[in-house]
């Protein structure tokens, strides 16, 4: 996989920059600036390098339709701010535009192309789109790591017809993901959350041979709890998960990984109630289980404290309720005080465990923070992501 980094000729070169800007709106207000501001370095680099830039990303899912609600305009905007630097979005059809077309006055350096997901053949991963949009440039750069797993005409097939590069990100986030699966510094802790366990058994599998504890929380760990004869009221569970789970146990026997779950938890009678500290044995038909009790954070505690190695994805429990966040806390907490003396690597990853680490104000307190979901996941499910697979 060629790094951007490492390419000698940038000057003046018209380089498509494939980025995930996807983030989160609120009636056309950006509500988390992560994602923008992970893509800063690689855009500096390439102005630095005297480049110009089609910045091609997407938002939301139009599903192949203008919809004016999911335009790239606020990011523009605020990657304006951020840069200081004017930046024009070109709403025009793509297949309209030629090379030529771009940076006719000198002083433009960065263009954006209107959300790619208006077109229909990009989520088709379309032959021909892909062509058209690399006749656009001179050399394509993915930097969308958190896209590589969609097989998009932006993101795989484009590699078919231009010079093709890692952006700085992508390599920084494969990098730091490698150092928790194949590079690992033991003992090395899985701290795993979110509402399916189905989703997250190829991960669990995968990592069970390789780590030494897996900590399973948030929604997935009542089916655990469940299987394990305990009452969970009207918490959230999956249906029909008894053979993921027993599989997940009867893997981590036959390995030296051990599998926690929570031992204490935090009820409520609905997601917007205070808080109740129970025992799993007195959990009642009409509670509803929303975080990981004072016990269960101890536990976590002190295997973080073990640890030299720490993964991180998924929150303890529905922490939109400040009432029912303290699990999610207290973790983000335990691995930032290690993380300060430098006796952890840390990788979090997930848009719920950034909005948590998001809200204490943490997010540089870590090794690493990855903005992708899906492609984090298969990446740790020892998957080949699309994207990465065409630029090898």
């Amino acid at each position: 996989m060629n790094s951007i980094k490492n390419h000698g000729k940038l000057k003046y070169k018209i380089v498509l920059l494939r980025l995930d800007l996807n983030v989160p709106l609120k009636n056309g207000v950006i509500t988390d600036y992560t994602r923008i501001d992970k893509i800063l370095p690689i855009i500096k680099f390439l102005l630095n390098k005297n480049s110009k830039i089609i910045v091609i990303s997407h938002i939301g899912r139009p599903k192949g339709k203008v919809n004016k609600d999911l335009s790239l305009k606020p990011i523009c905007e605020c990657l304006e701010k951020k840069i200081n630097k004017s930046i024009k979005i070109i709403s025009e059809n793509v297949f309209k535009l030629k090379k030529n077309d771009f940076f006719k006055d000198p002083k433009d350096e960065i263009v954006f192309l209107e959300n790619i997901r208006f077109y229909k053949e990009e989520e088709k991963n379309d032959l021909n789109f892909s062509k058209h949009l690399a006749e656009l440039a001179d050399l394509y750069v993915n930097d969308a790591f958190s896209c590589s797993h969609r097989e998009h005409a932006s993101v795989c097939t484009i590699t078919n017809f231009l010079p093709s590069f890692a952006g700085l990100q992508l390599e920084t986030e494969i990098n730091a993901l490698k150092k928790v699966t194949t590079e690992i510094e033991k003992p090395v802790t899985c701290i795993i959350g979110g509402s399916k366990i189905s989703t997250k058994i190829g991960i669990i599998k995968n990592l069970i041979p390789k780590f030494d504890n897996i900590l399973i929380i948030g929604g997935m760990a009542n089916n655990i709890l469940e299987y394990k004869g305990k009452q969970i009221g009207r918490s959230i569970k999956e249906k029909n998960c008894e053979t993921i789970i027993k599989e997940i146990f009867e893997t981590s026997n036959n390995y030296s990984c051990k599998i926690y779950y929570p031992e204490d938890v935090l009820v409520g009678k609905s997601i917007n109630d205070k808080s109740q500290v129970k025992e799993l044995n007195e959990i009642k038909k009409d509670d509803y289980i929303l975080d990981v009790g004072p016990k269960t954070i101890n536990k976590i505690k002190s295997i973080i404290e073990k640890s030299k190695t720490v993964l991180w994805n998924g929150p303890a429990g529905y922490f939109e309720n400040p009432n029912f966040a303290k699990g999610s806390y207290e973790i983000a907490k335990s691995i930032i005080k290690k993380n300060k003396d430098k006796s952890i690597f840390s990788v979090v990853g997930g848009g719920d465990t950034i909005a948590v680490i998001n809200q204490i104000n943490a997010i540089k307190d870590f090794n690493f923070v990855s903005t992708a979901g899906g492609a984090f996941l298969e990446y740790l499910e020892g998957k080949e992501l699309p994207g990465i697979k065409a630029l090898n």
